[in-house]
């Protein structure tokens, strides 16, 4: 496995198993990264599926159950496995944990990362609103932003490229909310702090500006961690459609075709430009 922060070494059976299965649930659950994942390397497959896997878990908690008790739960499982793992005392864990028990196990600058992640979907527990447009930010940081940096930095990152992850993080997690607007919408949520066309076009122009800001310093990430800045590989087109026809935010965005979008994502993990 080739890492930067995060050692070598070969799998074990069953880490083996804890992989595939990492994958198969990201492939289920979240597609988009699950193809991002597979253009990279197998290497760096090792380190995005139990990060991919570990987000879909927490990040689904809300959806899975109508009861708030049953959703803390399920977030508060992941915080105590964890504690286990960061403490030095991993418990016998299986499936989609065993992976990232295996990547995290004295990484304690990942600590606050993972668990600021759990905390952040509390929000989505809660049903409460964004009061205003930089809570929303702060949101989208603590959940793509943190779950970028951490594929990066596992991936052999250094800290100086920690601006250019976190831009398009925020970038590709605004592009992956809007499109989940009328989920939201369905279930008597309020997703943005403001629905109003005007609103959302100025929104999606402000994601638009971090991906380029961070395509602009994509020469800080050579190598394998440009593999994580794969993920966002939606952005741009949604971002712009969504700046273009923001009444269509709360309906359903029209993008580009299935075809192009996977062709532009093969192009961009051929030629490294994210």
């Amino acid at each position: 496995m080739t890492t930067g922060a995060a050692g070598s070494g070969g799998l074990g059976v069953g880490d083996a198993n804890g992989l595939e299965a990492s994958a198969e649930l990201v492939q289920r659950a979240d597609p988009d990264r699950f193809l991002a994942a597979m253009a990279a390397s197998p290497s760096a497959r090792a380190v995005l599926f139990p990060l991919y896997a570990f987000n879909v878990e927490i990040s689904r908690a809300p959806w899975v159950t109508q009861e708030p008790l049953i959703a803390e739960m399920r977030l508060q499982w992941w915080r105590d496995a964890l504690e286990g793992v960061y403490g030095g005392q991993p418990s016998r864990v299986l499936g989609v944990a065993a992976p990232l028990s295996g990547l995290l196990a004295g990484q304690d600058w990942a600590r606050p990362l993972t668990e600021a992640m759990i905390d952040a979907r509390r929000w989505d527990i809660a049903g409460e609103g964004f009061a205003e447009e930089g809570a929303l930010w702060s949101h989208l940081d603590r959940t793509s932003g943190h779950l970028m940096w951490l594929s990066a930095r596992l991936l052999g990152a250094d800290a100086a490229a920690e601006p250019v992850v976190r831009d398009l993080g925020a970038a590709a997690g605004l592009a992956a909310w809007l499109r989940s607007v009328p989920d939201w919408l369905a279930r008597g949520r309020s997703p943005l702090p403001d629905l109003s066309p005007s609103a959302v076009s100025a929104l999606a122009g402000e994601g638009l500006e971090k991906l380029r800001k961070a395509r602009r310093q994509r020469v800080r990430l050579r190598g394998p961690a440009g593999a994580a800045m794969l993920a966002a590989w939606r952005a741009g087109p949604t971002l712009s459609a969504a700046r273009r026809d923001p009444e269509t935010v709360a309906t359903g965005l029209v993008e580009t075709s299935e075809f192009r979008r996977r062709g532009a994502l093969l192009l961009r993990a051929a030629t490294g430009r994210w």
